[in-house]
């Protein structure tokens, strides 16, 4: 289970980052950057995990306790033609980047002291973090507030998806989440790709010719 012994080894606040879907081939990358309040350490759910370990109930259930104030966090999508005009990483580094200044400008806006670190889920880091921040590998399995993080970011992720299967119903987005299921592409066959698909991923590509 994660805990907070990365997040106290900083002097200052100490935030969360981490993503939901870098691998679907429809829909948005989403992060979210979080930080949890000391004073409500023992007031957080003892089951905050990595949010794939979480039924999808309890995770939305966690991550409105989750958003509750005093903890403060901001969440971050791309979409589809960005990842495409951008590539899926660098997609994934600019809402990382987006989602820590947008808590940093929560921060100053609350005039409290700028974060102190920030604690990205991979083996990765933006270039251009507006703070020092270091990578921990399967960090929502050992930092809670990346877990924190996980869990915001994929139930704000889900529900986009829920959203645009009422748009474009047949490729069974609400209960695969863009990911290249059997029934998502039985959808592809038959109705081809909508602007939510991500054309730059080879899966789609080959659907590129008879969508035009």
């Amino acid at each position: 289970m994660p805990d907070l012994f990365h997040e106290q080894n900083f002097d200052g606040p100490v935030i969360g980052i981490d993503e939901a879907g870098r691998g679907p081939w429809a829909g948005p990358v989403t992060v979210t950057a979080i930080w949890l309040c000391p004073l409500s350490y023992d007031d957080l759910p003892t089951d905050v995990d990595d949010s794939k370990k979480i039924k999808s109930v309890r995770r939305a259930s966690l991550a409105t306790d989750l958003m509750a104030l005093p903890n403060l966090y901001c969440t971050v999508s791309i979409n589809a033609k960005k990842i495409d005009q951008m590539g899926i990483l660098q997609a994934t580094f600019a809402a990382m980047v987006a989602a820590a200044n947008g808590l940093c400008d929560q921060f100053a806006a609350a005039q409290m002291p700028s974060p102190a670190h920030a604690l990205v889920d991979g083996n990765l880091l933006p270039p251009d973090m507006p703070l020092p921040a270091t990578a921990l590998v399967k960090g929502d399995s050992r930092s809670l507030s990346i877990a924190a993080a996980s869990i915001i970011a994929k139930t704000v992720r889900d529900q986009m998806m829920c959203d645009l299967d009422a748009l474009h119903p047949g490729y069974g987005w609400a209960s695969n989440m863009g990911y290249g299921t059997k029934l998502h592409q039985a959808g592809l066959d038959r109705f081809g790709i909508t602007p939510h698909h991500r054309k730059s991923f080879k899966p789609i590509r080959r659907y590129l010719s008879g969508s035009d």
